[in-house]
């Protein structure tokens, strides 16, 4: 008897409900669920602590716009992403999660979410339009960044180093790459 990969509508379905009671770090897209382990790396953490920083820095004089580290953004119902960073405008801070879409997203690649990050959230972020999309890889201290036109990314650049001008919001901000980069 030969193996018989399971069907879609085998398999189980998760929601926020489910998630919740969750112990670990997890994701779920689409109803199915991603562990977030191991850990995420020293450089990996030194590089979220350094962009959130910066944005902190430079969103200081803004009541409208807030800085997150890894928090649930529920998207739907069988939908809740963790992004590394995120700059969200106009949300209720007393809320335990996030639900409306970020305006910026940063995420650090790592060998265990690299694909998830490139492919799946990449078209998640471009779904919810949220305008800006940076991908961080800490091998090679760059930064692959996006911004919506219409309802399509386009890649600005490629960053190493630099300054790009992020408008948020009621806020714009020259965000340094050389900072988080170069210490």
């Amino acid at each position: 008897m030969g193996l018989t990969v399971p069907r879609r509508e085998d398999l189980p379905h998760y929601t926020y409900d489910d998630y919740i009671q969750w112990e670990g770090d997890w994701e779920i897209i689409n109803g199915i669920p991603y562990a977030m382990s191991p850990a995420p790396s020293k450089k990996h953490q030194k590089l979220s602590l350094e962009i959130a920083f910066q944005l902190k820095q430079l969103l200081s004089l803004c009541n409208f716009c807030r800085v997150y580290q890894t928090i649930d953004w529920q998207m739907t119902e069988d939908t809740v992403l963790q992004p590394d960073v995120l700059v969200v405008c106009g949300d209720d801070p007393e809320e335990i999660k996030l639900s409306i879409p970020p305006q910026l997203v940063f995420e650090i690649l790592s060998p265990s979410t690299a694909r998830k990050d490139r492919v799946l959230k990449y078209r998640l972020y471009q779904n919810a339009g949220i305008k800006y999309y940076c991908i961080v890889s800490p091998e090679t201290n760059s930064a692959e960044v996006f911004m919506l036109q219409g309802h399509t990314y386009k890649e600005l650049e490629d960053f190493v180093g630099g300054t790009l001008r992020f408008e948020l919001g009621p806020c714009s901000i020259a965000f340094d790459f050389n900072e988080i980069f170069n210490k």
